[in-house]
């Protein structure tokens, strides 16, 4: 393995284990019974003020046009609100690593939407992989024993709301692009936008809240988990751009082994044979529905 790769490698392994950390931050941060609009606005708003510090250290005109506007609303409902909401209420309620597992179904849903947009082709191959990971969503779901308590099940769709709005996002770009913003003023116009729209909601909902002191855990975990969200989402830019779309996707196998990882440290979490079965066969149908290297141009030399 060249120098180079080396490098590169011990950067995604890092952005991996730091994207993985903030599913039990979230956990710690919603278990103070901070609700999830009021999480999603301040989450929002850090996200805009540190790319907002960045945007304005590239020296770069952030265009506003109604095409622009649009990818901004689109990417921040699709992107952060609606997964986010879903995403908190369900890990109040779930163990921290079953919510890093199911995280591990954007490229299982994002397949079939790919091929009904055009953006993919059909193979049998990623068919299996897509089955595959439908097993392991069932090894977590109906197995009595799979779940510390079977009322947990109930929130297991809620859970998959933020997957299915995430492989939605990435097909939508795909698709019709992103108005020729970068990834950087992608991201900033989004979390800033989806601040505004964030607060009314939050208000109008009773779910608004101000960290106040004497601080706790939970406070702190919010910002830890915004600042953290966004330096790992920027580096993982940054490694695309280097590496290619290939190499760079083999994080969702850091984010989701990482996640539960951190949730047996962090929280003491335990598991039954069910989940690990389950993140097994998730593990290997992202293997199978993933794009070969030679189905993507990747920049990175092997």
């Amino acid at each position: 393995m060249s120098e180079s790769r080396m490098r590169l490698t011990a950067v995604l392994l890092l952005l991996g284990c730091g994207w993985g950390l903030t599913q039990p931050l979230v956990k710690i941060t919603v278990s103070a019974g901070y609700q999830p609009l009021g999480l999603v606005f301040w989450q929002l708003l850090i996200g805009a003020i540190i790319l907002g510090v960045f945007q304005w250290h590239r020296l770069k005109r952030l265009p506003f046009t109604p095409m622009t506007l649009l990818v901004w609303l689109v990417i921040a409902l699709i992107g952060t609100i609606i997964p986010n909401s879903s995403s908190y209420r369900a890990a109040f309620h779930l163990p921290s690593g079953v919510m890093s597992i199911v995280i591990a179904t954007i490229p299982l849903m994002a397949f079939p939407m790919a091929v009904a947009l055009g953006n993919d082709h059909f193979s049998w191959r990623r068919l299996a992989g897509l089955m595959l990971g439908l097993v392991g969503v069932g090894l977590i779901a109906l197995p009595e024993a799979s779940l510390p308590e079977r009322a947990m099940v109930a929130f297991l769709p809620l859970a998959l709301v933020a997957p299915f709005c995430y492989a939605l996002e990435g097909n939508i770009v795909a698709r019709w692009g992103t108005a020729g913003l970068d990834p950087i003023q992608v991201l900033f116009g989004a979390s800033a936008l989806g601040a505004v729209i964030a607060l009314p909601l939050a208000l109008i909902s009773g779910q608004f809240f101000v960290p106040q002191a004497p601080f706790i855990l939970a406070d702190f975990t919010l910002v830890l988990g915004s600042f953290v969200h966004v330096v790992v989402y920027a580096g993982y830019v940054w490694l695309i751009g280097r590496a290619g779309a290939v190499f760079a996707g083999q994080v969702s196998y850091v984010v989701t082994g990482s996640g539960v990882m951190w949730a047996i440290i962090l929280l003491s979490e335990s598991y039954s044979i069910w989940v690990w079965a389950a993140l097994a066969l998730m593990l290997v149908g992202i293997s199978q529905v993933r794009p070969r290297v030679s189905e993507q141009q990747a920049v990175l030399d092997t």
